[in-house]
């Protein structure tokens, strides 16, 4: 058989686009047993879904890029989609479902058009004339398209994998060099103090310079074991590469 499409993954990314690719044969390969693990996580379970003010300034890569794909799909879009669902805007404009990431997951794969296969490890996939040939385990999958929303590199418990990655170089297409995104700061040994703090949470306001220009976060702030973490922390990471960390408390 030969799919019209076939997606890699059955996260945020596939299970969206299989549920809005109407009139064609659809199949998502998902190397997982279940779908939508991080969906699940997202949002301490409660899934923050979207953001009233999304703009390609909240996202590192080709700014053109990034603002052509968001003019293709609103922030109301979103949430027309689960408009079966109840969201609530919260913090900073953020919508969490209020009945939690279980009912957002299970929308998706109620709302599918496409075939989900699960426990299919892809290893690769090559191009055969017009016709994709993606290799699994124990099988062979064909499509003339192909797409792959296997997400990055990061939280092999949840089932990442470096498959996106491993195909994107096989068809010659140029690749950045992946950092640690969304991740807390450790601190150094003589600076453990910050163990006495652990599991305190207040608002901060956090500030990262670079050479072009500074990036402000604003939001909770964790102390752990080892250091720094809460999502002013982990927004501030995407932008820090090294130097100070600028933290006002007040």
């Amino acid at each position: 058989m030969i799919y019209d499409v076939i997606i890699v993954g059955a996260g945020a990314s596939g299970l969206f686009l299989g549920a809005n690719l109407k009139g064609k044969k659809v199949a998502i390969l998902e190397k997982n047993s279940s779908a939508g693990k991080k969906i699940l996580a997202s949002g301490g379970g409660r899934c923050n879904i979207t953001n009233r003010f999304v703009s390609a300034k909240n996202y590192l890569g080709e700014q053109k890029f990034i603002e052509q794909i968001l003019k293709v799909l609103s922030f109301d879009q979103v949430l027309r989609f689960f408009s079966e669902l109840k969201f609530s805007e919260q913090k900073q404009n953020q919508f969490f479902c209020d009945s939690g990431a279980k009912s957002v997951l299970s929308l998706l794969l109620k709302r599918q058009n496409a075939e989900i296969f699960y426990n299919k490890e892809v290893l690769g996939a090559k191009k055969v004339d017009e016709i994709f040939e993606i290799l699994t385990k124990d099988e062979k999958f064909r499509a003339r398209n192909l797409v792959i929303a296997s997400g990055g590199l990061s939280y092999k418990a949840l089932g990442a994998s470096d498959i996106g990655y491993k195909i994107a170089s096989e068809f010659g297409i140029e690749l950045s060099m992946p950092a640690p995104a969304l991740v807390g700061f450790s601190v150094q040994k003589d600076e453990f103090w910050f163990k006495e703090l652990s599991g305190v949470s207040l608002s901060a306001d956090v500030v990262i310079n670079d050479k072009n220009e500074s990036h402000k976060f604003s939001g909770d702030l964790l102390f752990t074991h080892r250091g720094i973490s809460g999502p002013a922390i982990l927004n501030a990471s995407l932008f820090w590469q090294k130097g100070r960390i600028c933290i006002n408390f007040l």
